[in-house]
């Protein structure tokens, strides 16, 4: 349970408020480290150093080389010495509804395209579509792999996905767990 006090300032009084109250319906509860991990995803918090200074820089510089090269960052990069992980990626791809999200996240994982995948339930996702606003109720899943695997993974999703137009997003890992990222290298294909 998430706990701690706040204050807030109204014109003529200041109260404080208890972070467990605002946080006190069990649905907010189960989103909030989903909606953390999207982010920490989304904004790439880098460079912390373990001096009191901090920097953020909410928009990492990406660039994008052929389909071959994949992407390189500016921010923190992995260990070049540990030879036990490999440049890897997040994806997102989201599924109308929840069957088609177990059937390709099942088929994912078994032709080894990528490590795990998360099925996200209850998204609603609003886009232009055909100059329509469009709006549907859909699942995201939430793929752990290797950049390498990027383009088979792509070829993956649109021979087996639903939607005339898939979305298939990638997001540089810049770093974490030495053990987990060891565990996505030897969990997918090379």
């Amino acid at each position: 349970m998430i706990s701690g006090k706040y204050s807030v300032a109204s014109k003529n009084m200041r109260s404080e408020i208890t972070l467990t109250s605002i946080v006190s319906t069990s649905a907010v509860r189960r989103r909030l480290p989903i909606v953390g991990a999207f982010c920490m995803l989304s904004l790439g918090l880098h460079n912390l150093h373990s001096s009191s200074s901090l920097s953020f820089n909410p928009l990492p510089r990406l660039s994008f080389g052929s389909k071959t090269q994949g992407f390189r960052s500016s921010g923190i990069r992995m260990e070049a010495s540990n030879q036990k992980t490999v440049p890897s990626i997040v994806v997102y791809v989201t599924v109308p509804n929840k069957e088609s999200g177990k059937k390709l996240a099942a088929s994912i994982v078994k032709e080894k395209l990528a490590a795990c995948v998360n099925r996200v339930p209850g998204i609603e996702s609003v886009y232009l579509w055909q100059g329509e606003v469009q709006t549907d109720s859909e699942e995201l899943l939430i793929i752990k792999t290797r950049e390498s695997l990027l383009n088979a993974l792509t070829e993956h999703v649109k021979a087996n996905h639903e939607y005339d137009v898939p979305e298939v997003i990638a997001l540089p890992i810049m770093g974490g767990s030495i053990p987990y990222l060891e565990w996505l290298k030897n969990s997918t294909r090379d």
